[in-house]
């Protein structure tokens, strides 16, 4: 989730900034400030940072250096009894505004339709890690659909666990993303590791669609591509489309998040990625050890903000780190995590 409330309240500022008509950053900020909401809004939550897969695009592969860890089950209920999702009438205005704003419609399928009329009202299950590998998932998914939140997360098909994810079905799940880089196993295992494979994976996800069409399960499953700027990119997402063709799934080619990690900065058709950074005002990410870090890119717990196994969310939304975190995006300090490792805008950088 993330605050669509405040999304719609920025939208003017936002747009001064595009056009360099803002220059004052102290009145920026007190604006950012007042705009943004004292009750703060989870946008995932990291129940696992366990991972089997070498992903050459992801830096968890070489510059990980935090311990391996799975949220206390415990600490994921304290932390989903301080969630609330948004309320029908909200969400009837978002979907208006992204309309207008974005020309996103219902019926759409794309990377842009994902950010604005799913990720907004789920809480994403997944950070850095697989969540396949918590074996606590299910019980996770029952939690959040007793509480009426949507829930969400993306993995690996190679570890699919058919029964374990037709409980996650029969739990509510509403959404499960699998990643795909190639219908051929060798050149798959060149971008994921040795863990990952097409085949094996392609099988798995045929036998859970039917399981889903005999049962009537409401889960929505989504195919993904990431468009990491290879040679025949597009024939290899052609292909993957084609073997889903006429299947109940949701395909889309996403565009690369972190291009500063591999260096190789190819662009992006992402609303989300082409905007200044909205999370310091907008969302929360917490992580696997309870940590409370600026969003979930950050893959090595550089910028902390609070413990979630300490204070509330509330307190850690609204206290000091937090407001000098969100200082620094305005004011573009130097030596942070933002400025240097992230493909994100700040605001400081329309200034």
């Amino acid at each position: 989730m993330f605050d669509i409330d405040f999304y719609m309240k920025v939208t003017k500022l936002r747009h001064k900034l595009e056009l360099k008509e803002l220059h004052a950053r102290e009145e920026i900020l007190t604006s950012l400030e007042e705009l943004r909401s004292k009750f703060p809004v989870i946008y995932n939550i990291e129940t696992t940072n366990a991972c089997n897969m070498l992903c050459k695009m992801c830096p968890r592969t070489t510059m990980m250096t935090r311990d391996v860890e799975t949220i206390n089950p415990q600490l994921f209920q304290k932390i989903v009894d301080q969630i609330t999702p948004h309320s029908p009438e909200l969400w009837g205005r978002w979907e208006a505004f992204i309309a207008d704003e974005y020309g996103i419609s219902e019926n759409m399928m794309s990377e842009n339709h994902f950010f604005l009329t799913i990720i907004p009202k789920v809480i994403q299950l997944h950070g850095y890690g697989d969540p396949l590998l918590d074996e606590n998932m299910p019980q996770y998914v029952q939690l959040l659909t007793s509480r009426g939140i949507p829930s969400y997360f993306s993995c690996n098909p190679a570890n699919i666990d058919v029964e374990k994810t037709v409980e996650m079905f029969r739990n509510g799940l509403n959404y499960i993303k699998y990643s795909i880089e190639s219908v051929d196993d060798e050149n798959h295992k060149n971008i994921r590791g040795d863990a990952s494979n097409f085949s094996n994976s392609y099988n798995n996800i045929l036998n859970l669609l039917d399981i889903k069409k005999q049962n009537n399960y409401g889960t929505t499953i989504i195919i993904t591509m990431l468009d990491l700027n290879r040679d025949k990119q597009k024939q290899e997402f052609d292909l993957l489309r084609k073997a889903f063709d006429g299947l109940d799934v949701y395909i889309y080619l996403k565009s690369e998040d972190q291009q500063w990690y591999r260096k190789d900065f190819h662009g992006t058709n992402s609303i989300h990625w082409s905007e200044f950074c909205k999370h310091p005002w907008m969302s929360i990410t917490v992580k696997s050890n309870g940590e409370i870090a600026m969003c979930m890119e950050d893959f090595d717990n550089e910028i902390i903000l609070g413990d979630s196994r300490v204070d509330t969310i509330q307190q850690i939304w609204n206290g000091e780190k937090y407001s000098q975190f969100r200082k620094a995006h305005v004011y573009g300090t130097k030596g942070n995590k933002c400025s240097d490792r992230c493909d994100m805008k700040l605001v400081n950088d329309y200034l």
